[in-house]
């Protein structure tokens, strides 16, 4: 029997957050991505209360300050601290707003986020909005989880970003980046034909096995839009990490972190908060470089959604204004996820400069490209029957 990629976790022992932070979101198994998958093949429902803060009433976002603050509370869930910063997100919005809030579950799984909100409808502890996965996402919209919300910076948020009919909103992202170890590679490599360089004998690597890893099945799909594939198209990814390994280049071992710092895997292809998040971490020891490949850059985001059963509505849609607000964005951006407005921020000026140094340049991820549920699930049945015959693994 397949596995399904919530199960694995549990199984694991891991919460969803160490889970995904390793690469471990399971896209592996005879056809256990479109298990993963299979509940978003329903319909979307019509929406019927779609509201912005503009039109909650003749208030607009002072009735709504107005509302929550009556309600006193907020119930978020799956939330850790360390993770996107929500630590500071979170401890702001109290402070801001005078509001409780209540974090549960804090390592919970975005299935287990979908079935609170049902397992706890009508209780005052249920969930008010959820964090997930962008096929959660969907899933939940087709159950009938979520109430259709924009905020008021809705236009300033990519199309392929949100719901279009605001039933959930990506909230920050990642995109694959090289890390390097610069004590053992003098030349960090800035774009994917480096990889093939012959200085690079044994050094690149990825994380985990791409049918069992999203960490390493992003890093293929990266390379197949650098390499003359597409979202619909990942067979030339898989090509290209042939092309590493019959170089010489490839490392099979995972570039976790202690494998980077002993120099072991000196060239990791992860998520970009991953990479820059070590560099910060490691301060210099060792020295550690990170960049965004000139082509093939291929992100990655979680998504917020209020739910219909909130016990604090106006709460709810105030949490969601604070994160879509320009200080809410640039917080995600201080624990290195790009938030979902990081575009918008950066055209306007709005990224302090200090914060930017820290970052890659903004026209580093212009040109990012997400994969929707079903591409993901295309992609997945591509790499489960190509790549360990054409990588020589079983």
């Amino acid at each position: 029997m397949d596995e399904t990629a919530e199960a694995m976790i549990r199984r694991s022992g891991l919460s969803r957050r160490e889970f995904l932070r390793n690469g471990a979101l399971v896209v592996a198994g005879a056809g256990s991505l479109s298990t993963f998958l299979a509940a978003c093949s329903s319909s979307t429902p019509t929406p019927t209360k779609t509201t912005t803060a503009a039109v909650v009433g003749a208030g607009g976002m002072a009735k709504l300050i107005a509302g929550a603050k009556r309600e006193g509370r907020l119930n978020v869930i799956a939330l850790p601290a360390d993770w996107a910063n929500y630590g500071a997100i979170m401890s702001t919005f109290k402070s801001k707003y005078g509001i409780a809030l209540t974090d549960a579950a804090p390592d919970d799984s975005s299935a287990e986020e979908n079935q609170a909100i049902i397992s706890l409808k009508g209780q005052s502890r249920a969930p008010d909005a959820v964090d997930v996965g962008p096929s959660f996402a969907q899933s939940g919209t087709k159950q009938g989880l979520y109430a259709p919300f924009k905020v008021s910076t809705w236009d300033t948020i990519p199309d392929n970003m949100k719901d279009p009919n605001g039933y959930w909103t990506a909230d920050y992202y990642g995109v694959m980046s090289f890390g390097t170890n610069t004590n053992v590679v003098k030349n960090p490599p800035k774009t994917w034909d480096d990889l093939l360089k012959p200085e690079y004998k044994g050094m690149v690597s990825i994380d985990g096995d791409p049918r069992s890893a999203a960490d390493a099945f992003s890093a293929v799909f990266a390379a197949a839009l650098a390499n003359g594939g597409s979202v619909d198209d990942i067979s030339p990814g898989i090509d290209f990490f042939v092309k590493v390994k019959n170089a010489g280049n490839f490392n099979p071992t995972d570039c976790y972190p202690a494998n980077i710092v002993k120099g072991a895997t000196p060239i990791a292809i992860k998520w970009d908060y991953l990479n820059l998040g070590y560099k910060q971490t490691w301060a210099g020891n060792p020295p550690y470089e990170v960049s965004i490949p000139t082509t093939g850059v291929y992100g990655g985001y979680y998504c917020q959604a209020v739910s219909a059963t909130a016990p604090n509505p106006d709460a709810a849609r105030l949490w969601e204004e604070f994160l879509y607000s320009d200080e809410g964005q640039l917080l995600y951006l201080a624990g290195f996820s790009h938030p979902a407005r990081y575009l918008n921020l950066a055209s306007t000026g709005k990224i302090p400069a200090s914060l930017a140094a820290k970052l890659p340049p903004a026209s580093a991820y212009a040109s990012a490209t997400f994969a929707t549920p079903e591409q993901i699930t295309k992609a997945g049945a591509v790499v489960q029957a190509e790549w360990g015959s054409k990588m020589g693994v079983a």
